[in-house]
């Protein structure tokens, strides 16, 4: 099926006509699904999302994604939070695909001087507050990619933790360190996730990429937050990791002015930091593992190694003392 063909099946399914289609074109920056952007006669933008096939290698918590980014996108809306929203009468992925709406803006933090800068992260605490807001039904990965949501999150994050240390041993990929020994690293400290009791929306991949940046008004804002497709019902503090990538969120006074002020609750008590470090290893654990799968170039790789490697043994070290 070529891609015309594709996206009007998709408008079609969506319930919009097929006719109606003028462009679609490649968009750029995705890992894992194939995003499109489809013009409408009209003027409409519209994202179409496709899985890659079930033979594709992946990670194993990658498995039906999409149906992350639905829950993602009808979540941020109950929240008032700028995200797509889901076109077409299903809330879910429906025959392979996800039809959503365009949000406005670009990935261009760069372009921003540093009183826009401080402006815009202030607003992105404000919205991750109130994404922090929405609980869900139970802990986990809502796709059941690593099995049925648990009622703790202890149980939760153990799986996401050995599911991720599996997919290293499956693949052969490279680790800092041997991976029994990270599993013990981790898993002493894991009673540090009892303290988290109620499941909340944590988006998971808050990088500078996914946070669009409208600067067509007299002052930026956040068009939208986007590529929700790795959110799961947890910690909302495993979201600082991706907001401070490679970094510290604790040095970021305007996102945490603007988290606080929208009533984000955020304290780095001992246990509060030692949860914040099984995060940070999660998430770079998965950038390293991932390479393998991707089938990424050497330069790439040795990119990921040097520049990733050592915060996951900054995480593990914080952990073990």
């Amino acid at each position: 099926m070529d891609t015309w063909q594709r996206a009007r099946r998709a408008l079609d399914a969506a319930g919009l006509p097929a006719d109606a289609l003028a462009d679609c074109r490649s968009l750029g920056g995705g890992t894992y699904n194939t995003v499109e952007e489809l013009r409408l006669a009209d003027g409409t933008r519209l994202v179409l999302k496709i899985p890659p096939p079930p033979t594709v290698p992946g990670l194993a918590h990658e498995r039906e994604l999409l149906v992350g980014e639905a829950e993602f996108c009808r979540a941020a809306a109950t929240a008032g939070v700028p995200a797509p929203e889901v076109v077409g009468p299903a809330a879910a992925p429906t025959g392979g695909h996800l039809l959503l709406t365009h949000c406005p803006g670009t990935a261009a933090w760069g372009d921003l001087g540093p009183h826009e800068h401080a402006l815009v992260r202030r607003e992105l605490g404000t919205l991750v507050a109130r994404l922090h807001r929405v609980t869900g039904p139970r802990f986990g990965y809502p796709s059941g990619a690593l099995g049925p949501l648990t009622p703790d999150w202890r149980t939760a994050f153990a799986t996401m933790y050995d599911a991720v240390l599996a997919d290293a041993h499956r693949y052969r990929a490279w680790l800092p360190r041997p991976a029994d020994e990270i599993a013990r690293t981790a898993k002493a400290a894991y009673d540090a996730l009892d303290e988290v009791t109620v499941p909340r929306l944590v988006h998971f991949d808050l990088w500078p990429g996914n946070i669009l940046v409208d600067a067509a008004g007299p002052v930026p804002r956040i068009g939208g937050l986007i590529d929700g497709e790795r959110m799961f019902w947890g910690d909302p503090l495993a979201d600082f990791v991706s907001l401070a990538l490679l970094g510290d969120i604790r040095k970021d006074r305007h996102f945490l002015s603007g988290y606080q002020e929208a009533g984000g609750q955020v304290e780095f008590t001992p246990n509060a930091r030692r949860r914040l470090a099984l995060y940070r290893s999660y998430l770079y654990l998965i950038m390293v593992v991932e390479t393998v799968p991707r089938s990424l170039g050497d330069d790439h790789v040795a990119r990921v190694r040097a520049s990733v490697a050592p915060e996951l043994l900054s995480a593990l070290d914080e952990l073990a003392a």
